[in-house]
């Protein structure tokens, strides 16, 4: 084959400007290309990738509106288009129909009325099981992991787990975000400094030491231990009341740390309960405020008279919190206001009936009580020993910084190996109705606690993880030996005047905290942190004030006469009325 020049080749080429294959007349209109189709033909996608997935985990929301308005998407398909195909369901919405014969009684139901239905969240595999697996499209109340018909109740209803037929996951996206009230009102006089949110203080790290005593007051009875003996089913002990008097005292009128404080001991004055509020701050849910006076170089953290810090809260951090009387909720006895007086109450009761009251067997610290007036109080005094401890915060051997902080015992108790006083904090869980909306999904204690232990106590941090990590850091605190947890419930679930105590468990608060991976090195860090705000700015009252609905603190400057107003208010009030 001769050879072929390269102007051969150019003068081959087409004469006309276009490239490409030649245009064809048959598939041209007016010089423009188009594909021929018919009106019934359907205009798709060619890759979506926004509709529902082969295993349907879209939430119901999601589904219909990609069956109803897929169409509306696509090219060419608006709504004044003549080729528009609204189709309401397509070919994913037909399943295979199971013929197989079920047995009419309701398995594993919650309620009377037989076994509910409801479509779930996350569900895959069958398109209609009663217990097995994750359940499928539809999932009967009760259906547990495995394929048991009962299912555990501490699971809640997500994926198909069994529980008590709430929708999880229905319309999450449709419902309003709860709006709680902050604890103080926020006046125009106060000037904001920062604004600090939880995820930077979640990220702060300080290690410090174990701390140091520096005095110890008051007196501990002991420890009852047939508390701690495995409850009976059919013998519940009734939670008596005893009319003993707790003192509360705050910072700034603290005898001690007042006295503490003129002898320069340290920098930075509290009590425990203020303290572990502010090292366990980004798991708090509920609003709260706080007061810290700069005086000089020393800083005090201080709390309002009838402050939220005083109330005990009861699920918190549950997914489904109790609801307030605002928010829709008819139980007067179930709402978070009613049900953080009750936890209150039944701490204070608690502590008092689990110790052995003996004037000749207990354990007297090296001073009395600091509070107790006998001849202004007719009741007698609580269990109850205050130690002050100094822990060491400081960055630099130029610049100390000592905290010295009011702790809290409530019992002592004999070793039972080598005879040593080991010093013990009570504390009570209390359940009021594991039927009831804020119930958080938790067990029935009755039947589960002396079974399944450990679920409830899990259940438990979950719901409670805030109160729960305060405790454990008030007995670090404190240097306790042993954390006391009671599981205290209503006699009646409709009543929250009468309770009976189920069982006691005792845990080394330190074991506790890695259970619920509570960094103390991290509480250090945020208070030295909050702290150095202060010191940065001129003397003067500031308040620290968590957003009642979003994870942040903000830091403010107030007169100095704040809250000191009120106060002589309510004085003047009572007054009258006598």
């Amino acid at each position: 084959m001769a050879p072929i020049s390269l102007s051969e080749i150019v003068s081959a080429l087409p004469s006309d400007e276009s490239w490409g294959p030649t245009t064809s007349t048959e598939t041209t209109l007016d010089g423009v290309p188009y594909a021929p189709y018919s009106k019934g033909d359907k205009l798709g996608r060619m890759a979506d990738w926004t509709s529902e997935g082969k295993d349907g985990r879209e939430r119901g929301g999601r589904q219909n509106y990609n069956r109803n308005y897929r169409d509306q998407q696509v090219y060419g398909a608006g709504t004044s288009s003549l080729f528009a195909v609204q189709i309401a369901e397509d070919e994913s919405s037909f399943s295979v129909v199971d013929n197989t014969r079920t047995s009419t009684k309701g398995r594993g139901g919650y309620g009377r009325g037989g076994p509910a239905i409801f479509r779930g969240r996350g569900q895959r595999g069958a398109q209609n099981t009663r217990g097995g697996g994750r359940g499928g499209q539809y999932t009967r109340v009760g259906g547990g992991r495995g394929g048991q018909q009962g299912g555990d109740r501490y699971y809640d209803n997500r994926g198909g787990r069994g529980g008590r037929g709430r929708r999880f996951g229905w319309k999450d996206y449709d419902k309003p975000q709860r709006n709680r009230d902050a604890s103080v009102n926020i006046k125009p006089d106060w000037k904001m400094l920062e604004e600090i949110d939880f995820n930077r203080l979640a990220k702060l790290n300080l290690d410090t030491d174990d701390g140091e005593d520096l005095d110890s007051y008051g007196f501990l009875y002991y420890y009852d231990r047939s508390y701690d003996k495995q409850p009976v089913k059919t013998v519940e002990r009734k939670l008596n009341v005893v009319d003993r008097v707790v003192f509360n005292t705050t910072t700034s009128v603290d005898p001690v740390i007042q006295e503490l404080a003129e002898k320069d001991e340290g920098t930075i004055f509290a009590t425990d309960s203020i303290l572990s509020m502010l090292m366990c701050a980004p798991r708090s849910v509920y609003p709260w405020d706080l007061i810290m006076i700069r005086e000089g170089n020393k800083v005090y953290l201080d709390k309002r008279d009838n402050s939220s810090l005083d109330i005990v809260s009861v699920n918190e951090n549950a997914a489904d919190a109790p609801l307030d009387a605002s928010e829709g909720n008819k139980d007067s006895i179930n709402n978070p206001n009613a049900l953080g007086l009750e936890a209150t109450f039944i701490n204070q009761l608690f502590a008092s009936q689990v110790v052995l009251e003996s004037d000749s067997a207990k354990l007297e610290m090296a001073h009395e009580n600091p509070f107790y007036n006998a001849a202004e109080e007719e009741a007698p005094l609580a269990s109850k020993a205050y130690k002050y401890r100094r822990f060491d915060l400081s960055l630099n051997e130029e610049e100390p910084v000592h905290l010295i902080v009011r702790t809290e015992l409530d019992a002592v108790l004999k070793n039972a190996i080598n005879g040593e006083d080991q010093f013990l904090t009570v504390k009570a869980l209390n359940e009021f109705d594991h039927k009831a909306q804020g119930s958080g999904g938790a067990l029935d204690w009755r039947t589960k606690l002396t079974t399944q232990r450990g679920a409830v106590v899990a259940t438990e941090m979950k719901n409670n993880s805030c109160k729960l990590a305060r405790w454990t850091a008030q007995a670090i605190l404190a240097k306790a030996d042993v954390m006391k947890l009671g599981f205290v419930s209503r006699a009646n679930p409709k009543s929250a005047d009468r309770h009976v105590t189920l069982g006691v468990v005792g845990y080394k608060p330190r074991e506790f905290a890695l259970q619920m991976n509570l960094s103390l090195s991290n509480g250090w860090g945020i208070v030295r942190t909050i702290v150095d705000m202060c010191l940065k700015m001129p003397e003067g009252k500031y308040v620290l004030v968590k957003d009642p609905n979003k994870p942040l603190l903000r830091l403010y400057e107030v007169p100095l006469n704040t809250f000191e107003e009120e106060d002589e208010e309510e004085v003047a009030d009572g007054a009258e009325e006598e």
